[in-house]
């Protein structure tokens, strides 16, 4: 029974983002290139863009990895109080910025169907510490991955498993947040 709800659940969640070159933000996203090469593409993750550059993670994040992004649209940005992305972008922010952007990060591949296996392991909830070493929270519902960050405060993830030649990003719509 517990290996039949398991691959149902991973049935659901698994999206047609899988097919060959998804498109995210009215641009193709190519598995042969890095999460930075792809992103810049995206019309729906400036404001990521701009604030992976603003922390100096551009490097990082063109690595070999394997890493998981968890990336905020601009509506996600856009949801944070007036100013708070202007002032996060300032150089004297940087370390508050870096702390922001790590918990969106995993070191590691975890799909969508990865994530299913450790839903169902963990039963319906799995905890993930990001490279940040903020701690997130994964479960599904109706469907859908919801990501529970520090604070409480939750995101759905609007598009799954586009693959990069470095990991795997998950676009979603509300920025995680660290405890703080």
């Amino acid at each position: 029974m517990k290996v039949l709800a398991a691959l149902c659940l991973s049935a659901i969640l698994v999206t047609p983002a899988l097919a060959e070159n998804p498109m995210v933000g009215g641009a193709p996203m190519f598995a042969s290139r890095n999460i930075i090469e792809n992103a810049v593409n995206s019309a729906d993750h400036t404001t990521l863009v701009a604030a992976v550059q603003a922390a100096g993670l551009v490097e990082t994040l063109q690595g070999k990895g394997p890493f998981t992004v968890f990336a905020p649209t601009n509506e996600a940005f856009a949801k944070l109080p007036k100013g708070t992305v202007e002032t996060l972008l300032k150089p004297e922010n940087r370390d508050t910025l870096v702390k922001i952007l790590t918990c969106h990060v995993l070191a590691a591949d975890e799909t969508t169907a990865l994530l299913s296996d450790a839903v169902m392991k963990f039963g319906g909830r799995a905890q993930f510490t990001t490279v940040g070493g903020c701690k997130i929270i994964a479960w599904a519902e109706n469907g859908v991955f919801m990501l529970q960050d520090e604070k409480g405060d939750v995101a759905r993830i609007t598009i799954a498993d586009v693959m990069q030649s470095n990991g795997v990003i998950h676009v979603i719509d509300t920025v995680l947040l660290p405890g703080m």
